[in-house]
C-alpha cells in the first residue's frame, strides 16, 4: 500500500516472474485418486521429512524445509510454475482480484510515521475528512509510528472487515490539537486500468497495469467514456504489463475483433487443444487500434497483441515484447499456500508460440534484458534476431515470427533518459515521490485554485525546482548530482509526481506522455490514417 512509482526503469528478475501468470483455464483429465497415489518418489520425500522432523540432532524447522523443497522442484521446470507460500496468498488473492478492504489511503512512511499522500476518491477516509499530508499516528488507540513497524504491519491495522469501524488519531498541520475521525471501513479498489482519456480529438488512450478479476469491468468503463467522447481510433498501452487473467485477455481483445475471429488455442501435454474465439459482443470493431507494448509486456499482453496482429486488426507500437507463451494453473497445497503451475501453452491465431527459450536455465532467462540492451535491439529494430524455421503469415500476408515474443509492426527505441543509470535509481528509489510530498507538505494550498485540467495543460514546473530537487539529492548522497542532460526530463517526472499526489485517477499518465516517444509516434500513425 506504500506510494506506488510509475514508469519505473526497465528491471527483470525473479520479481517480474512471480508477477507474470495467466489463469489456467484447462482440467486435469486424471482422476483425483490417481493423481494422488502412494508411490515410491512421494513416499522417499516424505520418509526424508519425517526422519528430520525426530531424529534429526537440532531442532529444525520442517515448513521451511519443505518450502525449499517445493521451491526447488519448480526451479527444476519452468521460470513461470512458482510456489506461492501462505503467508503470501492474501496480498496475491486481493492483487489479482482488483479490491481489498480497508480505509483508502495511498501512503508511505515518512520520519518513522504514516504519511497520507492521498485519499481515495470517494473512499472512506476521504468521506471522513482525511486530507493528503496528515499524518495517522494511531488506529483504534494502537500506535502507528516509530522503527519498529514496517509497511506490513501499517497495513494489518487498518484493514479489517467491511463496514467495520477504526478511530484514527491524525495530527495535521496547522491544527493546534490532534483530530480523531471515525472511518469506515469499505471495498477499495486496487486499479489496473491507470488512466483513459482523450490524447486528441478522435484518439483515445487507456492504460492497463495488469489484468485482474476487475481489469474488464474497468477498461470496458473506460473505452465507453472515450466512445462518448468521440474516439474512433484507440491506444492501449500494455507496456511493462506482467499478464494476469487469460479470460480477461479474451474479453479485452473481444472488444475489437469481428464475429468468430480466433482469439488463441491453447493446447496441452497430452495435446488437447482448446480455441478461443470473438464474440457479437465487441463495441470497437470498427474502430482503428494501436497497441503499445515493450520488453516488459508480458503474457497476457502478448495475448492482446498477437491476436490483434495475427488478425490483421490495429498496429502493434513499441519494442519487442518480454515473450511468455506458457499458461500457469492455481493449484491449492493444502496448508493455505499454493503452486501455479504451468499447464499448456498457448499460440496465436497464426499458430505461433511467443515462449522463448529457458533451457539454459532461470538466470540467463532473466538476464535477457540486459542481452537485448547490450545487442542493441532496444534502439534498432535491425538488431533483432528472427528464426526463419517460425515465420508465419497472417491473413493479409503480413510476415510474424514466433520463438520470443511479439515483434511491433512499429518499432520506438528505448527513450534515451531510461538509459541514464543515475535518473534510473532515482526513478526505481522513489526520490522523485518523496521530494515531491515534502514540496508540497510547504503549501498545499498554493494548489487549491488549479483545475486537475489547467494543472495538465498549462502548469510549468521551474528551473528553480529543479534545482530544489538537486539539492535534496545532494543532501542525501556522497557524489553531487546533476541534470544537465535531462533537465527538461526531470521537469516532466516532478510535473507528473505533482499531477499525481494532487489529483491521481490517470494524472500522471496525461502528463507524462506529453514527452512520451510511443505515445507521441501513435498521434503521428493516427493522423497518418484519418
Amino acid at each position: 500500500m506504500s506510494f506506488s512509482k510509475k514508469y519505473l526503469p526497465l528491471v527483470l528478475g525473479v520479481a517480474i516472474a512471480t508477477g507474470i501468470f495467466i489463469g489456467g483455464k484447462l482440467d486435469f483429465g486424471d482422476s483425483r485418486d490417481k493423481l494422488f497415489s502412494t508411490n515410491s518418489k512421494k513416499d522417499k520425500l516424505n520418509r526424508l521429512i519425517d526422519y528430520i522432523e525426530y531424529d534429526y540432532v537440532d531442532d529444525i524447522n520442517t515448513d521451511s524445509i519443505v518450502d525449499v523443497t517445493v521451491n526447488g522442484i519448480l526451479e527444476n521446470l519452468d521460470p513461470h510454475s512458482v510456489y506461492i507460500p501462505k503467508e503470501d496468498m492474501q496480498r496475491v488473492a486481493e492483487e489479482m482480484k482488483g479490491d481489498f478492504v480497508g480505509i483508502g489511503v495511498s501512503f508511505y512512511t515518512y520520519k518513522d510515521t504514516i504519511a497520507v499522500i492521498r485519499a481515495i476518491e470517494n473512499g472512506p477516509s476521504a468521506k471522513a475528512g482525511i486530507q493528503g499530508g496528515d499524518r495517522i499516528l494511531m488506529a483504534d488507540g494502537d500506535t502507528l509510528y516509530g522503527n519498529k513497524l514496517n509497511d506490513g504491519d501499517i497495513i494489518n491495522k487498518l484493514k479489517g472487515e467491511i463496514n467495520s469501524k477504526v478511530k484514527l488519531t491524525v495530527f495535521r498541520r496547522g491544527e493546534p490539537e490532534l483530530l480523531e475521525f471515525n472511518v469506515k471501513r469499505g471495498k477499495i479498489p486496487i486499479k489496473s486500468v491507470d488512466a483513459a482519456y482523450m490524447l486528441t480529438g478522435d484518439l483515445g488512450y487507456i492504460k492497463i497495469n495488469r489484468f485482474a478479476e476487475s481489469t474488464y469491468k474497468e477498461f470496458k468503463s473506460g473505452l465507453d467514456k472515450l466512445e462518448s467522447l468521440g474516439a474512433t481510433q484507440m491506444a492501449l498501452d500494455l507496456r511493462g504489463n506482467p499478464g494476469g487473467f487469460l479470460s480477461i485477455a479474451e474479453k479485452i481483445v473481444d472488444e475489437f475483433l469481428e464475429d468468430d475471429k480466433l482469439i488463441l488455442f491453447t493446447k496441452n501435454k497430452r495435446g488437447d487443444v482448446d480455441k478461443s474465439f470473438a464474440t457479437s459482443k465487441g463495441d470497437f470493431e470498427n474502430g482503428k487500434v494501436y497497441v503499445l507494448i515493450d520488453e516488459n509486456s508480458a503474457s497476457a499482453s502478448e495475448i492482446v497483441a498477437g491476436a490483434l496482429q495475427d488478425n490483421d486488426k490495429g498496429t502493434i507500437v513499441g519494442r519487442r515484447s518480454y515473450g511468455k507463451g506458457l499458461v500457469q494453473r492455481e493449484m491449492d497445497l493444502g496448508d493455505g499456500s499454493a503452486v501455479r503451475l504451468t499447464v499448456s501453452r498457448y499460440y496465436t491465431p497464426t499458430g505461433r508460440s511467443i515462449q522463448r527459450p529457458y533451457d539454459h536455465g532461470n538466470k540467463d532467462y532473466y538476464d535477457e534484458y540486459f542481452e537485448r540492451l547490450d545487442s542493441g535491439e532496444l534502439l534498432d529494430p535491425e538488431k533483432i534476431q528472427v528464426d526463419d524455421s517460425l515465420k508465419f503469415t497472417t491473413p493479409a500476408g503480413k510476415v510474424v515470427y514466433g520463438g520470443g515474443g511479439i515483434i511491433p509492426d512499429v518499432f520506438v527505441p528505448l527513450d534515451k533518459s531510461m538509459q541514464n543509470e543515475t535518473l534510473s535509481f532515482l526513478l526505481r528509489r522513489g526520490f522523485f515521490g518523496n521530494f515531491v510530498f515534502e514540496e508540497l507538505e510547504q503549501d498545499r494550498h498554493k494548489y487549491d485554485g488549479i483545475s486537475r485540467q489547467d494543472f495538465v495543460d498549462d502548469y510549468e514546473v521551474g528551473d528553480d525546482l529543479v534545482f530544489a530537487f538537486q539539492d535534496y539529492l545532494n543532501l542525501r548522497s556522497d557524489s553531487k548530482v546533476t541534470f544537465v542532460a535531462y533537465h527538461d526530463e526531470v521537469k516532466q517526472y516532478i510535473k507528473a509526481t505533482l499531477a499525481d499526489q494532487l489529483f491521481g485517477n490517470g494524472a500522471f499518465e496525461e502528463v507524462y506522455n506529453q514527452r512520451d516517444l510511443m505515445v507521441e509516434e501513435v498521434i503521428k500513425l493516427s493522423e497518418e490514417n484519418q
